[in-house]
């Protein structure tokens, strides 16, 4: 894929569903993954513990309040949901400070978007670029061809700043 490696990076796993926190481990088996299953614990963990990257479920561990969290001690957030799959969630998270936003079903390409995340950074380039490369159609199908247009403002920037 690319000389970028996840190996041996210490990831913050939070969600309230104790199969995706297993499916999430197992994806980044290169990772040491420490998994939470509650806001508490995982703001515990944010706060004593430093981590690389974090990725975040947002309904059911109040997950932009953990980005906040995670914002502020400068780690790379990733959100992932399921339930809350909408253009203004996507805005919120990359307001948030979030480097990505993942839609559950693609949670088994978590690796590549972590990845994709790291090499951005190294370049010095917007991560959100590479996400809306790949997940632009998606968003398409899912949201309709015209998702973008209630903010395109906000759209232009996010792509381009």
């Amino acid at each position: 894929m690319s000389n970028f490696s996840l190996k041996n990076k210490k990831v913050l796993v939070v969600d309230d569903e104790p199969d995706v926190l297993e499916s999430l481990e197992e994806l980044l088996y290169m990772c040491d993954v420490v998994k939470a299953d509650s806001f508490e614990k995982a703001a515990e963990f944010l706060e004593n513990t430093e981590f690389d990257f974090a990725v975040l479920d947002i309904m059911g561990v109040d997950g932009y309040e953990l980005l906040e969290k995670a914002h502020k001690k400068d780690i790379i957030t990733v959100m992932l949901t399921a339930n809350a799959l909408s253009p203004d969630n996507i805005k919120k998270s990359y307001q948030g400070g979030a480097c990505s936003y993942v839609p559950k079903e693609e949670m088994i390409n978590i690796e590549e978007y972590l990845i994709d995340v790291l090499k951005a950074q190294e370049e010095g380039k917007n991560p959100w670029l590479n996400w809306y490369q790949k997940l632009g159609n998606f968003c398409e199908r899912k949201f309709g061809p015209d998702w973008q247009n209630g903010d395109k403002e906000f759209w232009n920037k996010m792509m381009y700043y």
